[in-house]
């Protein structure tokens, strides 16, 4: 091949190249008719997913937030919105953010807390396991229409129990806290404060639906004295360490902590 016939063939390619491009993007280019939000990109999708959650902390309307997203049926919709609520607290986006996503979340998973038996709120010396950190099965249907749980205005949260749990299966001991309203029902998205002598850090309710929408949790460091409070509690608790527990062979690990929150009765 010579150098013009070389260039006659350069040239050819570019002038198709160039002609594609214009037919494709300029003629006829492609369009998308009758989509879904499901065909999104990832971070589109995301974006969809914090808007109708933004929108039903206004609204309150939980079947037109499940009518957003229908399309979205082979994705586990309440663990998402988890994962997105913990992200965008990493990141130090807005609170209110973190909290829509965090309450539909819990709306979305249908699950309900079990009702604690404690009355005191004296850690015990006996340590006890509690049942509601085995994560409930998915819902499959909607959730009834019934009333959402929230904190009733003015009325601070106290603390209802403080136990050890010994959970040798547990990576890592966990500050674990349940926060409830007046009626006894999980209350999602209400955000508790840790504090200790080189740190603080804070975390919301309902950000992990399979284990309960009034539930959260912080990993604790064994030796560290840790102080909690809710940004709406009445009063902070002190002096929580991790507690000791003993397995089958009677080798001693980390217990974690356990905290029920509820609001008085109106």
């Amino acid at each position: 091949m010579n150098r013009r016939e070389l260039i006659s063939l350069l040239l050819g390619l570019i002038l198709g190249a160039a002609a594609g491009v214009m037919y494709s993007w300029v003629i006829n280019p492609l369009s998308y008719n009758e989509t879904t939000p499901a065909s999104l990109r990832q971070v589109y999708r995301e974006e969809y997913f914090l808007l109708t959650a933004l929108s039903y902390a206004k609204t309150g309307e939980l079947p037109r937030a499940q009518e957003r997203l229908a399309t979205f049926a082979e994705m586990d919709i309440s663990s998402e919105l988890g994962r997105l609520a913990q992200l965008s607290l990493s990141e130090d986006q807005p609170v209110a953010e973190a909290r829509a996503l965090a309450q539909l979340a819990a709306a979305l998973s249908g699950f309900s807390a079990p009702v604690p038996t404690a009355v005191t709120a004296t850690p015990t010396s006996q340590p006890t396991e509690r049942a509601a950190l085995t994560p409930l099965p998915s819902s499959t249907t909607a959730p009834n229409a019934t009333r959402t749980p929230t904190a009733t205005p003015g009325a601070p949260f106290v603390l209802l129990s403080s136990d050890t749990i010994c959970r040798p299966d547990l990576m890592e001991p966990l500050l674990m806290v349940y926060v409830e309203d007046a009626f006894g029902d999980p209350v999602p998205g209400v955000e508790v404060r840790v504090l200790w002598d080189s740190g603080q850090d804070h975390f919301y309710t309902g950000l992990k639906p399979e284990l309960g929408p009034g539930y959260g949790d912080f990993a604790m460091t064994p030796g560290v004295v840790y102080q909690v409070e809710l940004v709406d509690g009445e009063y902070p608790v002190s002096s929580l360490e991790t507690g000791v527990c003993t397995d089958d062979l009677d080798q001693p690990y980390a217990g974690s902590i356990e905290l029920i929150f509820q609001q008085p009765s109106p």
